[in-house]
């Protein structure tokens, strides 16, 4: 056969496509039931036409259809993977993560029950082999969404229904395929395989594919980046995906179809955050096509061998057929009706509705995979010729019954079922919401019927009819009681989180955002949307406090910089923490007229002012944090703001020189001239400026107070003992119970020291841990940083060398360590006032305001584990007001039997503070 003939009947198909959807609309049939019955009776006219001896004028165009170049391997790697992909592409992953257990169990469980319920049944009925009827299970197990799924968005199925369906049918394919082949092999082979081993095989096949399919998807992604300017190129690159995972897997004897499933699902992840969103919306649309086109041809081509596959079947091969018919429904109630509450008992799942389990059942339609598969075993010449005619005339014969029977009945169902129908919040929503777009539809039509000078009794006509059923709406919304003001604050903060993203995605599109902070502000918004979804507003606010806290990046960073001396990868997180504190902070601003123009129509002002309230909170913490960031760094941030506003101009103007071509007052070339001119303007800011943590030993050293009377060789010598260190709102410098081995000199920022007498606060030019250095105790205080604060280190030995070398700087340690002294021996009632204003004097003056300022704008910081410094979270509430600055400072010596005029004293009696045990609660 010539290949312009192939095309042409390739080309007379796609027409008879194109066709056939308005068709199935008029005629209320899925159209790949349509499609399916059209491709039949093209094969069966087609043969008719070749082999009939009254005429051969239309032999060559019925040959087109008959012998198309069209077997297995043209489904499975034409078809398959793109089919595959594109439905991974648009699944909601991270709804269907809810469901996960649930969708394996009727995507592996039940393939594998119905393979072996099928093949038992079916040997008893025909007299095949066993494994001859477990291929056959293995091949009717795979189930087709696509009419499926038509009818649900159709008709306004729960959103939950069609997840199930389409998550079950996307793995059941990748779970029947594999074990297809290994069925196959050993149908071929003929050697035996015990049931342990066949299982570890397909576990190793499907496992090994998603990991390969995952890092590949991953890896694309990535590539998405280099050419995330140029659309078709982004396109281009996921189309050759799904083929190249597909084929590489199968090559290395894993689940190619399960490879493809996982490249899909890792582009849906990782892709929107990866290109602007006109790409990918671009390429979601080019994709749609491509499944449109793929669907409908593996339906119709395959349909066209419907003839060639059941051939002349026999009376006798009916029997078997409805076995097969009887037994697939069987296992499928047994899996949904016996072993999905399991799930739910067993808190897996929420649990699943009766009518969604019969609506599953009998919505298990087969279509294009299945005959695929059963062509692949015909074209087999390692098949015996019996057992290839059992398979097609079995796996045909099924595969129409589902499509003509429950395809055809499926819709009469689901409205019997009332599934069609909005539950009482949605009907609530929905008239909210209309309430809503009737009033600006109203006020659109009276502005303009204003402006067109229309008749004043025409206009009153048409506004009085949207007055009408506007009120007819608010009466229906006011009658409505089964709508929880909980639910209705959920749905509320969900719509919240869906807006934020919108705005997220704009400012991508816009180029304000970078990509390295859109892709975890995204998915961060994601995780606020589930959360608020599955918990309220208890969960938006915890998944919200996660959002400003430190991420699992920045912790190793901050590892990385403490124990490895590494700062570039602390730099880099820090100012990425710089970026998003700031892009929220913009965003959240945004989000405010959004709450009352939009939450209170649709939900009710109640419900909005709780929201409000959410989000103020939100703002504060979120500005607290940025306010404690940009207090340590604050050129950093002017230039952060500068890049951003410079970003935005740069939108504008782009904006405005499309707007002055559109109306034609710059042609085309000029147009593109001021284009490049933008590009490189936009490259300029491309680059973020650097961070410097200003962690110069040196620097430090010079501008400490407790150093500045040494000269130059001195703060030589005392540069090279200490090492600076960068903390953390939330980091724990100090544990009570350890033994003290270094004093902390703060540079900048503050810190807390837990007492037994309650919290105290430190500043700029204050040090702690001197005393347990000096008496030989253990700590008996913790601190901890409250604001980004930059030490320096100085070790026990390298510390007492210090002192005894300068007597000056001894005289400092004597004098503040005799002042905390004296205040752990303080009474209640006792006057210390003195003593700490004297703290406060000269060197720790400023320590105060240093302090003050870093608690009033960082939230409280909450340890997840007391072991693990790194491991803080931030809080949205507001600290506690628990101390006014360095003039409380802190006590981490044991108390002694009586009060030493001097560490001096201390030093040289140092068993004297040991004379007696210090009380409970008493700080050391």
């Amino acid at each position: 056969m010539t290949l312009p003939l192939v095309l042409t009947a390739v080309a007379v198909l796609l027409v008879i496509i194109a066709l056939i959807q308005p068709l199935a609309g008029r005629l209320s049939l899925p159209p790949s039931v349509l499609l399916a019955a059209v491709g039949i009776l093209i094969g069966v006219g087609a043969t008719y036409l070749l082999f009939t001896p009254l005429t051969d004028t239309f032999n060559e165009v019925a040959r087109a259809f008959v012998d198309l170049p069209v077997d297995s391997e043209t489904f499975l790697y034409i078809f398959l993977p793109a089919l595959l992909f594109q439905t991974s592409l648009t699944l909601d992953v991270r709804r269907m993560a809810e469901d996960a257990a649930p969708v394996l169990l009727l995507a592996v469980v039940a393939v594998l029950l119905a393979t072996v319920f099928i093949g038992y049944s079916v040997a008893w009925a025909s007299g095949q082999p066993l494994v001859v009827c477990l291929l056959l299970g293995a091949i009717v197990a795979t189930t087709d969404p696509v009419a499926v799924v038509g009818i649900f968005r159709e008709l306004g199925a729960p959103a939950r229904l069609t997840r199930l369906v389409e998550g079950e049918s996307l793995l059941n394919d990748a779970a029947a395929i594999t074990l297809f082949v290994l069925l196959l092999d050993l149908l071929i082979s003929g050697r035996a395989t015990s049931f342990p081993e066949a299982l570890v095989a397909f576990s190793v096949k499907g496992i090994g594919g998603a990991v390969v399919g995952y890092v590949a998807g991953r890896v694309t992604a990535s590539l998405f980046r280099i050419v995330r300017d140029i659309p078709a190129a982004i396109v281009t690159i996921s189309v050759a995906l799904p083929y190249l995972v597909f084929i590489g897997c199968e090559q290395l004897e894993l689940s190619g179809v399960v490879a493809v499933v996982g490249a899909g699902i890792a582009i849906n992840l990782n892709g929107p955050t990866r290109v602007p969103p006109d790409a990918w919306r671009y390429l979601r649309e080019i994709w749609e096509q491509l499944e449109f086109w793929a669907a409908s041809l593996i339906f119709v081509l395959a349909s066209l061998l419907v003839p060639r596959l059941l051939g002349n079947i026999e009376l006798w091969e009916v029997l078997p057929l409805v076995v097969l018919i009887a037994a697939a429904f069987a296992s499928r109630a047994l899996t949904l009706f016996g072993l999905l509450p399991l799930l739910t008992l067993v808190r897996l799942s929420a649990m699943v509705d009766n009518k969604f389990k019969v609506v599953i059942l009998w919505g298990g339609l087969r279509g294009a995979v299945t005959l695929a598969l059963a062509l692949a075993v015909t074209e087999n010449p390692m098949v015996p010729p019996e057992v290839q005619r059992f398979i097609a005339t079995t796996a045909t014969g099924f595969t129409l019954f589902t499509l003509l029977v429950s395809g055809t009945t499926l819709r009469p169902l689901i409205r019997v079922l009332k599934l069609d129908q909005l539950s009482p919040f949605d009907r609530a929503q929905r008239d909210s919401g209309l309430a809503l777009a009737l009033r600006n539809v109203r006020d659109s039509v009276k502005r303009t019927a204003e402006s067109t000078e229309m008749p004043a009794p025409l206009a009153d006509d048409v506004i009085s009819r949207y007055d009408t059923r506007i009120a007819e709406v608010l009466e229906r919304v006011g009658a409505d009681d089964d709508v929880l003001d909980r639910d209705r604050i959920t749905f509320a903060l969900v719509s919240l989180a869906d807006r934020e993203r919108a705005l997220l995605q704009q400012h991508f599109r816009r180029r304000t955002v970078s990509v390295r902070i859109i892709e975890r502000l995204l998915a961060e918004t994601g995780q606020l949307r589930e959360r608020a979804r599955a918990g309220g507003r208890v969960e938006y606010n915890r998944a919200a406090r996660r959002m400003i806290g430190y991420s699992a990046g920045f912790r190793i960073a901050l590892r990385l910089h403490r124990y490895l001396r590494i700062d570039s990868f602390l730099v880099e997180a820090l100012a990425d923490r710089f970026e998003r504190l700031l892009v929220q902070r913009i965003v959240l601003g945004e989000l405010v007229p959004f709450v009352g123009d939009r939450i209170a129509p649709v939900f009710g002002h109640r419900v909005a002012e709780i929201v409000e309230d959410i989000l103020t909170q939100r703002r504060e913490a979120t500005r607290r944090a940025l306010d404690a960031l940009e207090l340590q760094y604050p050129d950093y941030s002017l230039e952060l703001e500068r890049r951003f506003l410079a970003r935005t101009g740069l939108r504008r103007e782009e904006l405005e020189y499309e707007t002055l071509f559109a109306d034609r007052l710059i042609n085309a070339e000029v147009l593109h001239d001021l284009q490049r001119d933008i590009a490189g303007a936009r490259a300029a800011t491309e680059t973020r400026p650097r961070l410097d943590l200003r962690l110069n030993t040196q620097e430090l050293v010079s501008h400490f107070p407790l150093f500045q009377n040494l000269n130059p060789k001195q703060i030589a010598q005392v540069t090279r003992l200490l090492r600076p260190r960068f903390a953390v709102p939330g980091e724990r410098l100090i544990r009570r119970g350890e033994r003290g081995d270094a004093v902390y000199f703060v540079s900048s920022g503050a810190v807390e020291v837990s007492t037994a007498t309650g919290p105290i606060r430190l500043g700029r030019g204050d040090f702690i841990g001197e005393l347990a250095i000096l008496t030989g105790a253990r700590r008996n205080a913790d601190v901890t940083a409250i604001a980004y604060c930059q030490l320096l280190v100085l070790e026990a030995d390298e510390f007492k060398a210090l002192i005894a070398r300068n007597p000056d700087i001894a005289a400092e340690v004597d004098r503040v360590a005799a002042i905390r002294l004296g205040r752990i021996m303080a009474r209640p009632g006792d006057d210390i006032d003195n003593a700490e204003a004297e703290v406060s004097d000269g060197k720790a003056s400023d320590a105060a305001a240093a302090a003050d300022a870093h608690l009033e704008m960082e939230p409280t910081v909450v340890q997840a584990r007391p072991s693990d410094p790194e491991a803080a979270t931030m809080e949205i509430a507001v600290p506690a007001d628990v101390g006014t600055g360095a003039a409380e400072v802190p006590a981490d010596a044991p108390a002694a039997p009586h009060e030493p005029d001097t560490v001096s004293e201390t030093r040289n009696a140092p068993g004297a503070l040991n004379e007696k045990k210090p009380e409970d609660g008493e700080p050391r």
